[in-house]
């Protein structure tokens, strides 16, 4: 199978390169790339299945990239696997168009139901049109949210079912609609803030209009700590098994369902973003590295998750 889709694309880009009367057909392409990348999934996760004990010393080793943006597929997979989550229904919010996201990967290989939200009506519409949207159970809404409207939108897509995974990434208020949140799924996966660095339990103060790259041109000014973060998890009855590689997404299995993960603490979990997304006045990236970008948000108000007072970096 693998062969022939490979064949298969071969044959379409040859096309373009040695017959100028026949068209570049893009779409074909794109839909055999995609069966490829799925293809390739499928295997590295039955990969995963076989090197359970491995995975479980060190999750990280689990990961691999379809549809997320780092190696977070592999870890959603391998503990959809591991855990063998009954209810099969996942909640993405702050997704864009999709086409980058944490729970593609799953609905598709593994024909899970699930509803994404985004803030912007053009992405929205656009996964609406893509096929995705008919061949399997997925919802999307639009709407921009806040830790006033979020258990609504769940309540009125779950109707009474059970949440298997929830993947929250807003750049924003992502503690405080957490901490909101009244449904406790299997698997929760959370952008973290790693330039806020992982001694502090901090986040950005509650905004409910919170626009990332309104509120301070860095582009680094959102979200919380590892620490904080983790401090909600245990209250809310959830262990912290790992961040993604890459430093920017942690995952948190309820208590009662862990079986043999292990438990990290953030120490051991904290990864420092890999990527360099500040920026300057002018809207334009500067590339500053991990220390050089902790620096550019010193001084800005976050709210100490442990004393509720308001604190600078």
């Amino acid at each position: 199978m693998f062969d022939q889709l490979k064949s298969k694309l071969n044959l379409l880009l040859d096309r373009d390169k040695t017959n100028n009367n026949l068209r570049y057909d893009l779409k074909s392409i794109e839909k055999a790339m995609q069966e490829l990348k799925i293809l390739e999934g499928k295997n590295l996760a039955i990969e995963n299945i076989k090197r359970e004990t491995e995975i479980l010393n060190d999750i990280n080793k689990a990961e691999f990239k379809v549809f997320s943006q780092w190696g977070d597929d592999g870890i959603l997979q391998f503990l959809i696997d591991y855990l063998g989550i009954e209810n099969k229904i996942f909640v993405e919010f702050g997704v864009e168009d999709y086409l980058e996201s944490n729970t593609r990967f799953i609905l598709i290989n593994n024909c899970w139901k699930g509803l994404v939200i985004d803030a912007s009506e053009e992405n929205i519409n656009k996964i609406k049109q893509n096929d995705l949207f008919w061949q399997y159970q997925l919802d999307a809404v639009c709407s921009f949210i806040t830790k006033e409207n979020i258990n609504e939108l769940i309540a009125q897509y779950l109707q009474k079912r059970e949440l298997g995974i929830l993947v929250i990434d807003i750049d924003g208020n992502d503690y405080w609609i957490w901490e909101a949140i009244e449904v406790k799924p299997v698997v929760v996966v959370v952008e973290y803030n790693s330039v806020m660095g992982y001694e502090r339990a901090i986040s950005i103060p509650y905004k409910a209009n919170f626009i990332r790259n309104e509120v301070h041109f860095s582009n680094l000014y959102f979200g919380a700590s590892l620490a904080a973060l983790n401090a909600l998890g245990v209250k809310k009855g959830y262990t912290l098994i790992a961040c993604n590689t890459n430093g920017n997404n942690a995952f948190f299995v309820r208590n009662d369902c862990l079986k043999d993960l292990k438990k990290r603490t953030v120490e051991q979990a904290f990864r420092a973003c890999s990527f360099r997304e500040a920026r300057n006045k002018e809207n334009k990236l500067t590339y500053l590295n991990y220390v050089e970008a902790t620096q550019q948000i010193k001084g800005l108000e976050v709210i100490n998750i442990e004393t509720s007072l308001s604190e600078l970096i």
